[in-house]
């Protein structure tokens, strides 16, 4: 969700408190800024308040459940990543036919969701707390211009980041691969058509493509794919394009996907993406 620099800017006023015209120059610092703009969000995002351990709602004056934690105290690990289990979840080729595909998708192989988080660019000591896909769009709207809201887990061996807003990982994907990590990010690209997606293994873009444009591959090893493309019939084995052009869009992008999910083994329920409150992090494209 994009807003003009000035209507970005009287948000944010408004938001932290402060006259019109001086948030930024009264936060020069971006994470002093989004604590004050989440102290004052704070009810609207998690309207409900935290229970006590006797169950009892506590009294006015306490903290609700949405809190800002640092990054590495104990109340950041209590409860842990959302670790799923429970087998392959339907893959990922429903994509295809979901309206609501917003957000950007990054996966990681190797390391943790938290560690995914910060080679996603995740703002240091800024944690809003679990929220769902609708509060974080809600938070997106809070951000300055270039930032972004990643909610992490895993899922089938693969960490994952659900990119709210600017997705991070259309950025940094090879940053996120260094040292031997493998990483795969799905842009569902709404305004600017087609879906887009990157593979990167070891710090570097191994291949990469919209869907429906796979005979225009890049990365490194443009061909890394193209044996499986072929087996699909997207492609002919000169790496041209098999399909017929008027193929319907949700056909053409589900069989592609049926590709990526069965070669690298992906998978993740859309009820994690869109109703499951995950550990969030503020993320800095820029």
């Amino acid at each position: 969700m994009r807003h003009h620099p000035e209507g970005r800017a009287a948000l944010l006023d408004a938001e932290a408190g402060v006259p019109t015209g001086t948030a930024s120059n009264q936060f020069a610092d971006r994470a002093q800024l989004l604590v004050r703009i989440l102290h004052r969000t704070r009810r609207r995002l998690v309207p409900e308040p935290a229970r006590r351990n006797d169950g009892r709602a506590p009294p006015p004056g306490e903290p609700r459940a949405l809190t800002i934690v640092p990054v590495g105290s104990a109340r950041t690990t209590r409860g842990g990543t959302v670790e799923m289990t429970g087998g392959s979840g339907g893959g990922i080729r429903w994509l295809a036919d979901w309206d609501g595909w917003y957000a950007g998708l990054t996966f990681a192989r190797g390391i943790a969701p938290g560690e995914l988080a910060l080679r996603l660019g995740a703002l240091p000591g800024i944690r809003p707390g679990p929220l769902g896909a609708t509060d974080a769009w809600s938070m997106v709207t809070e951000t300055m211009d270039g930032d972004g809201v990643a909610r992490v887990g895993s899922w089938g061996g693969w960490s994952f980041a659900v990119e709210h807003g600017m997705p991070a990982g259309a950025e940094r994907l090879s940053e996120v691969s260094r040292s031997g990590v493998e990483a795969v990010h799905l842009d569902p690209q709404p305004d600017h058509p087609p879906k887009q997606f990157a593979y990167a293994r070891d710090g570097e873009i191994v291949c990469c493509f919209g869907l429906g444009e796979e005979g225009w591959r890049g990365g490194h090893r443009p061909d890394f794919l193209l044996a499986e493309l072929v087996a699909a019939g997207i492609l002919a084995p000169d790496g041209t394009h098999a399909r017929p052009e008027d193929e319907p869009c949700a056909d053409r992008d589900r069989r592609t996907l049926a590709v990526l999910e069965h070669r690298f083994a992906l998978s993740l329920p859309r009820h994690l993406i869109e109703d499951t409150a995950l550990p969030a992090f503020v993320t800095c494209t820029r």
